[in-house]
């Protein structure tokens, strides 16, 4: 579990910068460059989110059981990352109404995924790690949206140009990578087939 915490701390700490001590943030790019801040960014984050997918795998190990899932959790947070996977692209495409509409769709995408990984894992290591991201994204989405309302940052043009000939392609993308992932990749990097519990 320490691994686990460890891996945490540093890949939401580092994602919480903005959350917590922008100006700060925005001072270190100002004096070491937006170059330095970015790569030591990086790489604290790829260190933390490797200690994550390590401590997490010996976490399991233990399989510290907090509660039991229904038998139907799984099928239901199967759907739910469907639904975190077309708002995670379209984070990604322009001119969406996906985007337009919810203005940051990828934190949401975090949000929805926790979730429904709660919903489905019954173990301790799945709660502080499921958890954490979750109480993440909602300070996350919380923080860019008094940022957005401090910047006056309501992208009209962006909004008033989105359509479905930009949504379209943004939901194709996640439902096929989302059955990529759920049918193939899950059980591959994470050990795990969903839909087949």
């Amino acid at each position: 579990m320490t691994l686990l915490l460890l891996g945490l701390f540093l890949f939401l700490g580092t994602h919480s910068v903005r959350i917590f001590a922008n100006d700060w943030a925005n001072a270190q790019t100002k004096k070491r460059g937006p170059s330095f801040w970015k790569i030591s960014y990086t790489l604290v984050s790829l260190i933390g989110f490797f200690l994550i997918i390590k401590g997490y795998a010996h976490a399991q190990e233990s399989r510290v059981l907090v509660w039991s899932p229904p038998f139907w959790a799984g099928h239901l947070t199967g759907l739910l990352t469907l639904l975190s996977f077309i708002l995670l692209a379209s984070s990604k495409r322009p001119k969406n109404l996906i985007y337009a509409s919810l203005k940051h769709p990828m934190i949401i995408a975090v949000k929805i995924w926790a979730l429904a990984h709660l919903l489905a894992n019954g173990t301790l290591a799945a709660m502080v790690l499921f958890g954490s991201f979750l109480v993440w994204a909602i300070l996350d989405f919380r923080s860019s949206r008094q940022r957005d309302a401090l910047q006056g940052n309501e992208d009209l043009d962006y909004v008033t140009t989105a359509n479905w000939q930009g949504t379209f392609p943004a939901i194709c993308i996640g439902v096929l990578t989302w059955g990529f992932f759920a049918f193939y990749l899950h059980r591959v990097l994470i050990g795990v087939q969903p839909f087949m519990r």
